[in-house]
C-alpha cells in the first residue's frame, strides 16, 4: 500500500477527515515522533495509515482508535497493518485512555486530529496526563498557537493556560494544505505536549481553573473587574495582588492559578462554615 492510498475511500465531512499524502511530510512527522519497539503507541484517527505504516515498520505494534466504521473495517483487513493492529471502533472523546496504559509503560499518544474535534480532544486527553509520556498532534496551525501562546498576544486564551499548566507545549513543524487530500483551507502544525512530572506552583483544584479561564475570556474584551464580577469582588482582586482594570490576556498562567487556588479556598471555607453548628 503506498501511503495514505485512498483505495476508494472518500473522505468524510462529518468526522472532518482529510488525509495525508505527502511522503516527506510523513517522514518528518514520524521521524518526530520517534516510535521505537515495547513502547505503549496509541493512535488517534489512523485513516488510511499514512503514519500507522511507517510508525509500525519501527515500532512493531500500535493501538488505534479509529470511529470510521470502514476504515476500522479496512484496517482489520489490512494485509500488512492488520496483525499489528489493536483496534479500538470508538470515539476518542469518549474512550478511556487510562485502560492502554501501565505504570511502566505510559502511553505515547499521537494522530492527525480532526480539526472539528480537537479542542475539546485535547482537554479531553490532558485528564488522562498522569498515563502520558507524550503527545504528538497534527492540528490547525491556529489551534497550536493558541496552545503556544503567551499572555498579551491575541491568541492568549482558556486553551493556553489549561495546556501550559499541564504540559511543556513544543510546536514542532508547519504543513501547508497541499500535503492532503482533500487539501483543508486552513495551515496545519505538529505539536509536542509533554506532561509535567512536577507543577511547581500547582493549582488545589483543576475544574476551578477551567472555570476561571471560561469566566475571563468570555468576554475577552473587558476588564477583569467585569469578566469576573460574578466570581470575584474588586477587594477580592487585591488581597489576591491583581490589579482589576487589566484584561483577562494580561494575566500569566501563575495569576490565574492564584485567582483559582484564592476560589478554591473560599469555597472551602464556606462549606466549613455552613457545617458548623450554631
Amino acid at each position: 500500500m503506498s501511503k495514505g492510498s485512498h483505495l476508494g475511500h472518500q473522505a468524510k465531512k462529518r468526522f472532518g477527515q482529510n488525509f495525508l499524502h505527502d511522503d516527506a511530510i510523513i517522514s518528518k512527522i514520524v521521524d518526530a515522533i520517534n516510535p521505537d519497539p515495547g513502547e505503549n503507541l496509541v493512535e488517534i484517527g489512523p485513516g488510511l495509515g499514512a503514519l500507522t505504516e511507517p510508525v509500525i515498520e519501527r515500532a512493531g505494534k500500535l493501538s488505534v482508535i479509529e470511529l470510521d466504521r470502514d476504515l476500522a473495517h479496512r484496517l482489520r483487513h489490512h494485509p500488512f497493518l492488520a496483525p499489528h493492529l489493536t483496534i479500538y471502533e470508538t470515539d476518542a472523546l469518549k474512550f478511556n485512555f487510562a485502560e492502554l496504559a501501565t505504570d511502566e509503560n505510559p502511553l505515547r499518544i499521537f494522530g492527525n486530529l480532526p480539526y472539528n474535534i480537537s479542542t475539546p480532544l485535547i482537554f479531553h486527553l490532558l485528564t488522562f496526563n498522569q498515563q502520558v509520556k507524550d503527545m504528538h498532534f497534527m492540528l490547525q496551525k491556529e489551534v497550536v498557537e493558541r496552545m503556544a501562546s503567551a499572555p498579551n498576544c491575541k491568541s492568549y486564551g482558556r486553551l493556553s493556560i489549561m495546556t501550559q499548566y499541564q504540559c511543556q507545549v513544543i510546536p514542532v513543524m508547519e504543513i501547508g494544505p497541499e500535503a492532503f487530500k482533500p487539501a483543508p483551507k486552513v495551515d496545519s502544525a505538529i505539536v509536542r505536549l509533554i506532561p509535567h512530572k512536577n507543577i511547581k506552583h500547582p493549582v488545589k483544584d483543576i475544574s476551578m481553573l477551567n472555570k476561571v479561564c471560561l469566566a475571563a475570556f468570555n468576554q475577552r474584551r473587558k476588564t477583569i473587574r467585569n469578566s469576573f464580577k460574578k466570581l470575584l469582588t474588586v477587594e477580592d482582586l487585591a488581597t489576591i495582588g491583581i490589579d482589576n482594570g487589566i484584561r483577562p490576556d494580561n494575566l500569566t498562567l501563575d495569576d490565574y492559578i492564584d485567582i483559582a487556588n484564592f476560589l478554591t479556598a473560599q469555597e472551602t471555607a464556606n462549606k466549613l462554615s455552613n457545617h458548623l453548628p450554631d
